[in-house]
């Protein structure tokens, strides 16, 4: 690809992105769509030896090939933006290019919120969506005891997917208070097919525990887990054995290469996401967002957004097509909004745990040692926190959660490379290396 030039690139390769490829390609535009997974789909629509991809991820993948002017780039992660509409990428096939777009759209998605507790380092314990993508990467999961904790929908479509894996899930614990979790359970009738899937996806929680207004507030074991402690927001306890837990604190946008781009971000959404107008335009000339990106709304708003997205990047902005599509974008926004309501972590979810749990998991860094500092970037420079393998993707979530501080700080390269990689960039005058 080293040299390419193409009409659309798109980054991500979940049901936003795919989305976005198959409306802008329709039109005759010439697209890319870049993904670091080995195979597309994203989080929603993984897929792995034992799990086949959803027909809806087929669908759209049969539309690439019949359409033969999109080139699906899996393994492939945008390194740092270039001037002059180029990025400089690597593959894990082909290794580093630089390609050049026309215009560009972003669906990098979300990541999972994890907030550390006592013991959350020990083997077995992983966030709500990682338990999915193990599971769906062929990790065996039969006959396990699970707990799965944290909050919001994610939770259920954990708990399916590991029962379907043969899983026993022993306890689901929500930090929402019940009655919150009851009123999103009525408000689910102005949208039948999400009403439909909880129940699906729960079948009536038989054979486990569901527990609102707690959370795990340590994991315990000799070398791995082997037992969760529960917190009720009244001081009550319950103690669960267990193989895993699975404890994840919903979705947080992944904003970095629209912040490395000059993307402004929406100030009134707490988790920063990318600042978009009614047609998923970005603050920065010639760039889309959608999807998760934009603020986590689910997988059916994810592929609206990136059909307007598609189609406002090749120049369709009107008609009744779509205005359909900013219709039913509307619908799923004031799902997305009774979802945010019901599922804001409530303060006993927000409590830092001891100073000697850590924070960091790549540096080691303690609660106590970062909580010394006032902001952030005071506390990398002593500490080293967030300047492990993750850069600060678990770590940095946590910090702006539980401590208030502002992580948005993007310096390039924004994801690791080989050297060859970045000596590319080299010939660029105004490359930003």
């Amino acid at each position: 690809m080293n040299g390419e030039h193409f009409d659309i690139v798109v980054v991500g390769a979940g049901p936003a992105g795919l989305a976005a490829a198959c409306a802008a390609a329709s039109t005759g535009a010439r697209v890319a769509v870049l993904d670091d997974n080995p195979r597309a789909g994203g989080q929603v629509w993984r897929n792995g030896p034992a799990h086949p991809p959803p027909d809806a991820l087929t669908a759209l993948l049969r539309q690439f090939d019949g359409n033969g002017n999109v080139t699906l780039a899996p393994a492939t992660r945008v390194v740092v933006p270039l001037d002059g509409n180029r990025l400089l990428i690597e593959s894990a096939e082909q290794g580093g290019a630089c390609i050049g777009y026309g215009r560009l759209i972003l669906a990098t998605g979300a990541r999972e919120l994890l907030l550390p507790f006592a013991g959350w380092t020990l083997p077995g314990v992983t966030g709500a969506g990682g338990l999915q993508a193990l599971i769906k990467s062929g990790v065996p999961v039969r006959g396990e005891r699970i707990v799965i904790a944290g909050s919001g929908p994610l939770l259920l479509a954990s708990l399916a997917t590991a029962r379907a894996a043969g899983a026993r899930v022993v306890a689901v614990v929500e930090q929402a208070p019940f009655e919150s979790v009851l009123r999103f359970g009525g408000s689910l009738a102005a949208t039948p097919a999400k009403l439909v899937q909880a129940a699906q996806l729960t079948r009536g929680f038989a054979g486990l525990r569901y527990l609102t207004s707690s959370v795990v507030s340590a994991a315990q074991g000799d070398g791995r887990v082997e037992r969760a402690i529960v917190r009720h927001v009244d001081g009550r306890t319950h103690t669960f054995d267990c193989d895993r837990i699975a404890s994840g604190f919903g979705l947080v946008p992944n904003t970095t290469l629209a912040r490395a781009l000059g993307c402004a971000t929406n100030a009134k959404h707490a988790a920063g996401a990318i600042a978009i107008d009614d047609a998923q335009r970005t603050s920065v000339d010639h760039i889309f967002a959608a999807g998760e990106c934009t603020g986590v709304g689910g997988m059916e708003l994810a592929r609206v957004d990136g059909r307007i997205a598609g189609l406002a990047a090749v120049g369709v902005e009107s008609g009744a097509s779509v205005q359909r599509l900013k219709q039913e974008r509307s619908r799923w926004q004031r799902f997305a909004a009774r979802v945010e309501t019901a599922f804001a972590l409530r303060d006993h979810a927000l409590q830092l745990p001891a100073d000697n749990t850590l924070l960091c998991r790549c540096e080691d860094v303690s609660v106590g040692e970062v909580r010394a500092h006032t902001n952030w970037r005071d506390a990398k420079l002593q500490t080293r926190c967030g300047m492990g393998a993750c850069q600060g993707r678990v770590c940095g979530g946590a910090a702006q959660a539980l401590l208030g501080w502002d992580v948005a700080q993007v310096r390039p390269p924004i994801q690791p490379a080989q050297i060859g990689t970045l000596m590319l960039a080299a010939d660029a005058p105004s490359a930003p290396l």
